[in-house]
């Protein structure tokens, strides 16, 4: 019974410490094209002689902790490509460990300054520049301006041969101006003051029979909301900062 009692003893004991131990260690997949570099000979003991986690290189990518390859986050640019890392047990103490230096200054660091014949082979990772969408407008520009002469004109000068307006209504043409003008066109029923008497047919609702529009209705469909915002792409925008012709 004693000895039955020691064994159990012994193995309850010895499971925490077989638990550290894994936390410990993470298994890392790399293809042999960035093996064979030596980078990984360079970093990874680096890195278990400051954090004392051990790094197991596997053979396949299955079952790996970390993957560095075309997936996940960028790490690196070098060896034709640029590398990633994909990391499959975020939660393993070391794993984590690991990711955290590998994207640190100490790490990039580390990884940039490999030189085995005296020049670097690896950099950070190449930021693609950002590509601009340009947005095709379906609508009809001229339906567009007939539809604004008829329920903007009220209030702002639509085009250079349009009259009317209100002085302190900014015209079509200051409007064309500002960086989100298409925005403010596309939903120009939801800013004030519009709301009080503006319908757009299947969007906004009715005014409640208490609260009336305070002017006649300006009433429009989408495809002339549409239509509005394909007229306005057609114009100028005013230069407000052009200074002023003296006579």
């Amino acid at each position: 019974m004693p000895w039955r009692i020691l064994i159990v003893a012994l193995v309850l004991g010895m499971t925490p410490m077989t638990g550290r131990a894994q936390d410990k260690l993470v298994q890392l997949y790399a293809p042999p094209a960035l093996v064979e570099t030596g980078l990984l000979r360079h970093i990874l003991p680096r890195f278990s002689l400051k954090t004392q986690v051990k790094v197991a290189l596997l053979e396949g990518a299955e079952g790996a902790d970390i993957v560095l390859g075309d997936e996940g986050r960028a790490l690196f640019h070098g060896a034709g490509r640029t590398w990633h890392m994909g990391v499959g047990r975020p939660d393993h103490p070391g794993t984590k460990r690991l990711a955290d230096w590998l994207t640190s200054q100490v790490g990039q660091r580390t990884i940039i300054g490999f030189a085995p014949e005296g020049t670097p082979l690896f950099a950070p990772p190449k930021v693609a520049a950002p590509q601009v969408a340009r947005v095709e407008l379906a609508g009809d520009p001229a339906l567009g301006q007939a539809v604004s002469r008829r329920e903007c004109g009220r209030c702002h000068v639509v085009d250079a041969t349009a009259r009317g307006g209100i002085g302190s209504t900014p015209s079509f043409a200051v409007l064309r101006s500002l960086p989100d003008w298409e925005e403010r066109f596309m939903g120009f029923y939801v800013l004030n003051p519009h709301p009080a008497f503006t319908l757009i047919d299947g969007v906004t609702p009715d005014f409640p029979i208490d609260r009336p529009s305070p002017i006649v209705p300006v009433t429009l469909t989408l495809d002339e909301v549409e239509a509005v915002l394909a007229f306005v792409a057609t114009m100028a925008a005013a230069d407000l900062g052009a200074p002023l012709q003296h006579q």
